[in-house]
């Protein structure tokens, strides 16, 4: 049975279509990321999951149960708020118990609840103090607390580390993901960071102006995005996506960049991919490459030699990040980000050679902006 399945799902405030025509399905303790720019539906989405806002057309299921018309209090789920919404005058047991209480759940097994979360949490010399107290860390902890005991059907996180610093983000989106593997529950996490989705999710669903561009593994989702959208917005730095046309000869399918200047270059397709695009030949397309594709002129991509090109392109950039240096250069006329080596100098405005692995190259139809397969 799913734990979630949503079915041509639509949403309108007034004139404005928010959701259109969603339809998504999770298995028990999987957990899905739903991520994408801000005003393209994703919250909106997850209260419709929550009760919280009411769906104009489709159907919402929790383990296989219809939920439109149940309140959110009946529908067995939990939810972790961007702001906390702890109670500033109780102490973190009382945040975490007050639910419990309101149902009248007996107080030993409110006690043994508490005990189980607070440890798993690690929030045990927590529990007398008050929010004003506690660290934005130590608040979504009792934030995340408060949902657990509840012990629910479904999960349901919205942005709930957007409002801390980065190094605390990236510990609490350990301890989240770490916590997911430890209870198995099913979770429906909101954000817009595409790291937080690429690093956490199961299934991540990408999307862009009330629909689902792409609903996928981060595997998939990376190395195959579905549209060009997901391809830009998916990874940091986003993928390269560049003009360029495709041409066969007697070495089979290429792409070239920058056609007809005198700097063109000409990436051999892989069989794989030539297959698919077959149609394509002799037509323009955009080209897809992920800037760790574009290296330093010594490394080795695979054992076989003919995945990497040799390539000369001017420098226009560099940016080092400390564990790489991000380098903007320009390729047949266009510009593209590769990633080389952190102790490799290269003069900004002067030439350098590069190599350029063509087994992960994408390509995408113009006209529709959808990946070629």
């Amino acid at each position: 049975m799913s734990a979630l399945r949503i079915a041509r799902l639509r949403k309108r405030f007034g004139a404005q279509e928010v959701l259109k025509g969603i339809d998504l399905e999770i298995g028990s303790g999987e957990f899905l990321v739903l991520v994408g720019p801000s005003g393209c539906g994703k919250s909106t989405l997850l209260n419709v999951i929550a009760g919280l806002e009411k769906a104009g057309e489709g159907t919402v299921e929790i383990g296989g149960r219809v939920v439109n018309d149940v309140a959110p209090k009946d529908r067995d789920i939990a939810m972790v708020f961007q702001s906390y919404a702890l109670y500033p005058t109780m102490t973190v047991r009382q945040n975490i118990t007050f639910g419990m209480e309101c149902r009248r759940v007996p107080r030993p097994q409110q006690e043994e609840a508490l005990a189980r979360v607070a440890r798993l949490l690690q929030i045990e010399a927590l529990l007398n103090r008050k929010p004003s107290q506690l660290s934005g860390g130590q608040r979504q902890r009792v934030a995340m607390g408060r949902a657990l005991v509840r012990d629910p059907m479904l999960f349901l996180f919205d942005e709930p580390l957007s409002n801390l610093d980065a190094k605390l983000r990236v510990e609490m989106r350990m301890e989240i993901k770490q916590l997911h593997r430890r209870i198995g529950a099913t979770m429906v996490y909101v954000t817009h960071d595409q790291i937080e989705a690429m690093t956490m999710a199961t299934r991540i669903a990408v999307m862009h102006q009330g629909e689902v561009q792409q609903f996928a593994d981060p595997e998939t989702i990376y190395n195959r995005p579905a549209t060009l959208f997901v391809a830009r917005f998916m990874g940091a730095p986003p993928m390269n996506t560049v003009a360029a046309r495709l041409t066969g000869g007697a070495e089979g399918l290429a792409a070239i960049i920058g056609a007809g200047r005198p700097d063109e270059i000409r990436l051999p397709v892989p069989e794989e991919l030539a297959a698919r695009a077959g149609p394509f030949r002799d037509r323009e397309v955009v080209l897809g490459i992920r800037p760790e594709c574009i290296a330093e002129a010594d490394r080795r991509f695979g054992a076989d030699a003919r995945h990497s090109v040799p390539i000369e392109a001017p420098v226009e950039m560099t940016e080092p990040t400390g564990a790489e240096t991000i380098v903007l250069m320009r390729l047949g006329g266009e510009a593209l980000l590769g990633r080389v080596s952190p102790d490799i100098r290269l003069p900004v405005g002067a030439p350098a050679r590069f190599a350029l692995d063509t087994r992960k190259l994408c390509l995408f139809d113009p006209a529709t902006e959808r990946l070629i397969a």
